[in-house]
This record gives structure tokens, C-alpha cells and sequence, in this order.
């Protein structure tokens, strides 16, 4: 049987501009001829993810991975090279993205769904859902600006976690909120990547989590791919490297 592919990478590059060294006012002066430099977050990187595959994304701080993430999400304009989501639906997990902070719980819920791709109405029908799940009380119909991080944190998750897509990224998020709702969340996101139809990218430092979840785990480090293959095998070598 041909293997189906979820997504594909190719040739993979990203920027940004480095304007640490350069105030915000000599930028846009025009007499200041000195040009933001470029950081490349991501270098060239190619991969792919199969139909049903979980893979996991490791690395140092700064390594890459997130900006990855964002990339296929569609959140960062890569600076060249091709991302390829094979028509599938996607939603990205991470905290603090999307929301419009003077809008209310409830009508984040429907602008995420919308972004997402889902029509009112289906965002409609899940939406109490969404809200039961989220554990928010009156706060649901407050403005998102007013959220500790942890509620926050419990809607996004419920977003994404109840309006399933084709495909899922999770950025460092699989452990969201009190004790109670951490094991509530992981119990739930264990099941929705158990469907073998749906294809999950994971990105985590926490290498106990790539073992028990992922199927394969790729290894970023200064924006290029050092390794990917078997978990244990990557993560083994990445755990020697860390140490070393």
C-alpha cells in the first residue's frame, strides 16, 4: 500500500529582523541608513509527517521548533521553500494565540472555530461543549483581557481539543491549568491522537511525553534538523548531548 503523506516540508527557511541594536525611532528616520539584520530561525529543513503519525519536536531553546510549528499552522510566511498540508484541516495548540483579548470567552470560541474553518453553526453545536469542558463559570461571557494565564490557558485547550481537525499542533501545552484539569487535558489529548486517521505534531521539552506519544520524534538544533527516526534512539542521543 502507498504511504500517504499529512504533510510535507521542503527546503524550509525563515527569517527574522533583529532590531535589538537599532531603536525604534532611527529605524524610521530616513537619514538612518543602517539595515535591521536577519536572524534565520529555520535553515533549510525538509521533512514529512505520514496520515495518522505523531511526531514529536525536540531541541534547545531557540532551536526552531515553535517557529516550525507556527510555520505550518500558517501563522509565519516561510522566506522560501514549500509547505504542503495535502488539503487537510489544522489547528495549532498554543497558548496566546488567536485570541482577540477585548472579545469574551464565548466569542473567541467562534472567531477560533471560524479561523479554524468550521462554519458558525458547527462551532455553534459545540460550543457548550467547549464551555463545559473549559470549566469557566461566569467568566465565559467576560473579555479574555480579564483571564489568568491558567483560564487562558483551559480555553484554548478546549477550543482546540473539542473541534477536532484533520491535523493537530501542540506547542508545550499538553499540561494546562490546576492538577485536576492537567490530568483532564492529557487524558483527553491522549485520546483524540489515539484516532489513527489524525496526524499530531507535538513540541515539548519533556522527553517522557515524547516516548510514551510519539512515533517518531525530530531533533532541531540551531534551525537545522540533527536527527529524526525512533524515539528512543533520538532521544537518547539528545539526552547525551544536553549533558555533555
Amino acid at each position: 500500500m502507498e504511504e500517504k503523506h499529512a504533510i510535507e516540508v521542503e527546503n524550509l527557511v525563515i527569517s527574522y529582523k533583529n532590531l535589538q541594536n537599532t531603536s525604534i525611532k532611527k529605524n524610521f528616520l530616513s537619514f538612518h541608513h543602517k539595515k535591521a539584520e536577519n536572524f534565520i530561525a529555520v535553515k533549510g529543513i525538509s521533512f514529512y509527517v505520514r496520515e495518522g503519525e505523531i511526531l514529536g519536536i525536540i531541541g534547545k531553546n531557540g532551536s526552531g521548533k515553535s517557529t516550525t510549528l507556527r510555520s505550518l499552522a500558517g501563522i509565519f510566511s516561510p522566506d522560501s521553500g514549500k509547505i504542503d498540508l495535502k488539503g487537510h484541516s489544522i489547528s495549532l495548540l498554543s497558548i496566546g494565540v488567536g485570541f482577540q483579548k477585548e472579545m469574551t470567552g464565548r466569542e473567541n470560541i467562534l472567531l477560533s472555530g471560524m479561523l479554524l474553518g468550521f462554519t458558525e453553526q458547527q462551532v455553534k453545536e459545540k460550543e457548550q461543549e467547549i464551555i463545559n469542558f473549559a470549566e469557566l463559570g461566569k467568566f465565559i461571557d467576560m473579555p479574555v483581557r480579564t483571564y489568568s494565564s491558567g483560564m487562558f490557558s483551559k480555553l484554548a485547550f478546549s477550543i482546540t481539543a473539542i473541534l477536532e481537525t484533520d491535523i493537530i499542533l501542540i506547542d508545550e501545552v499538553l499540561s494546562v491549568g490546576d492538577q485536576r484539569f492537567k490530568k483532564k487535558s492529557y487524558r483527553k489529548m491522549k485520546n483524540l491522537i489515539s484516532n489513527k486517521d489524525r496526524t499530531v505534531v507535538i513540541v515539548s521539552h519533556n522527553i517522557s511525553t515524547l516516548q510514551e506519544l510519539c512515533d517518531t520524534v525530530m531533533w532541531m538544533h540551531d534551525g537545522e534538523i540533527k536527527k529524526i527516526g525512533d524515539p528512543e534512539e533520538v532521544l537518547s542521543e539528545y539526552t547525551a548531548f544536553m549533558e555533555a
